[in-house]
C-alpha cells in the first residue's frame, strides 16, 4: 500500500518537515539533558530532611550527604524542615525547581502520611520522581519484664485472654510504631490500648518505669535494653532475621505468617526531574551503598543496605502508599491536632 503523502510536494512535504523538526527537537533536548547530567552536579545540593537533627532520619541523611559530597566533589548540604510529621519539608520540595539539585528525604512516613491525612499540599505520587532507596531498618518487638509472655505466640494468647488489658506505646499517632502494630493487632485478631507519645525515647522511658507493657522501636534504641534484661524481645518486623539479632525469630516466624514491615529511607526529587539525573543519583548512591563503610556505619544505627533501580523504586513507593492506606482505614487512625 502507497503512503497518503509524498515528502517532495504539497502537504507531504509540509508534515515531513514538521516531524523532522518535532525528532529534532527531541534528539537535541535528550543530547541537552545527558549532557546536563554528565557535568551534574555543578553546584551544591540541598538534601531537604523532614525532621529534626540527631534522629534516624536525619543521621542516615547526613551519612548519605556525606558519601555523595565525596563522590561528587560536590556539597551536599542537608536542610532540616520539620513539622507536620514531614509535610513542612516535603511541600517545600515539591514547590522546588526539578533541576536535581534539591532532593528529599522520604521514607516510610511519606507513605503512611498519604492517607494518612485527608488533605496534603501535594500529590505524593504526581508530584515526586522516586531517586533511590538509603537502607531500611526493622523494627524489634518488646515488652516490659512485667508481661508473662517469652514468646509471640504467648503474647497473643494473653490478649486474647484478657482484651484491652494491654498497652502499647508508639511514638505518634499514625507513626510507623503505631500502624506496625495495628497491622500486627489486626493479623493477630487482638485488642488493645494504644498509648501516643511524642518520641520513641518518652516511649521506652515509660515501659521501664512499667507504664506501658509493649511497643516497636528501632533495633538500635531497643536492644541494649533486651540485652541488659531490662525488657524483652519477642520478634523482629523484617521478612528475615535480623544478623545482629539472628536468635530472635520474626513476627513471621513467631505466629502470624506473612507479617513483615521494614522502615525504609530514601530520596526522591521534584516531578519532572531529569531521567538522566535520577539514573546518575541511583547508581551513585547504589555504589555507596555496597562499601564497607557505609554498612557498617548503618548497621551501628540497626539499618541494613538497600538499593534498587529508580522505577523499581518507585513502584516500591507506590505499592507502600496502598499497603498503608489499608492499614489506615481499618485502624481508624487520624492524624494529631
Amino acid at each position: 500500500m502507497t503512503s497518503q503523502y509524498s515528502c517532495n510536494t504539497g502537504s507531504g512535504y509540509s508534515l515531513c518537515r514538521r516531524l523532522i523538526a518535532g525528532i529534532s527537537m527531541t534528539v537535541l533536548a535528550g543530547m541537552a539533558s545527558s549532557a546536563f547530567a554528565q557535568g551534574y552536579p555543578a553546584k551544591p545540593v540541598r538534601f531537604v530532611v523532614t525532621f529534626l537533627a540527631g534522629g534516624p532520619a536525619d543521621i542516615i541523611s547526613r551519612l548519605a550527604a556525606m558519601k555523595l559530597t565525596e563522590a561528587w566533589k560536590q556539597q551536599v548540604i542537608v536542610d532540616n524542615r520539620a513539622g507536620a510529621n514531614g509535610i513542612v519539608g516535603t511541600e517545600f520540595v515539591a514547590r522546588s525547581a526539578p533541576d536535581g539539585y534539591t532532593m528529599l528525604y522520604v521514607n516510610t512516613s511519606f507513605t503512611i502520611n498519604a492517607s494518612l491525612y485527608p488533605k496534603l499540599p501535594f500529590d505524593s505520587i504526581k508530584d515526586f520522581t522516586p531517586v533511590t532507596p538509603m537502607g531500611a531498618n526493622p523494627a524489634l518487638l518488646v515488652v516490659s519484664n512485667s508481661v508473662p509472655a517469652t514468646t509471640l505466640r504467648e503474647l497473643i494468647a494473653l490478649a486474647r485472654a484478657k482484651p484491652g488489658s494491654l498497652s502499647f506505646g508508639s511514638s505518634g499517632v499514625g507513626s510507623p510504631s503505631h500502624l506496625s502494630m495495628e497491622l500486627l493487632k489486626t493479623m493477630a485478631n487482638i485488642d488493645m490500648l494504644h498509648v501516643p507519645y511524642k518520641g520513641a525515647a518518652a516511649v521506652t522511658s515509660d515501659m521501664l518505669a512499667g507504664q506501658i507493657q509493649i511497643t516497636l522501636s528501632s533495633i538500635s534504641a531497643v536492644l541494649p535494653l533486651s540485652r541488659a534484661g531490662k525488657l524483652r524481645a519477642l520478634a523482629v518486623t523484617s521478612a528475615q532475621r535480623w544478623p545482629a539479632i539472628p536468635d530472635v525469630p520474626t513476627i513471621s516466624e513467631a505466629g502470624l505468617p506473612g507479617y513483615e514491615q521494614t522502615n525504609w529511607h530514601g530520596i526522591s526529587m521534584p516531578a519532572g526531574a531529569a531521567a538522566p539525573i535520577v539514573q546518575k543519583v541511583n547508581a551513585d548512591m547504589t555504589k555507596i551503598a555496597q562499601t564497607a563503610d557505609y554498612r557498617d556505619r548503618l548497621d551501628t544505627y540497626g539499618v541494613g543496605p538497600l538499593w534498587m533501580p529508580p522505577a523499581q523504586f518507585a513502584d516500591f513507593v507506590k505499592k507502600d502508599i496502598e499497603t498503608w492506606a489499608k492499614v489506615v482505614k481499618s485502624s481508624g487512625a487520624k492524624p494529631e491536632s
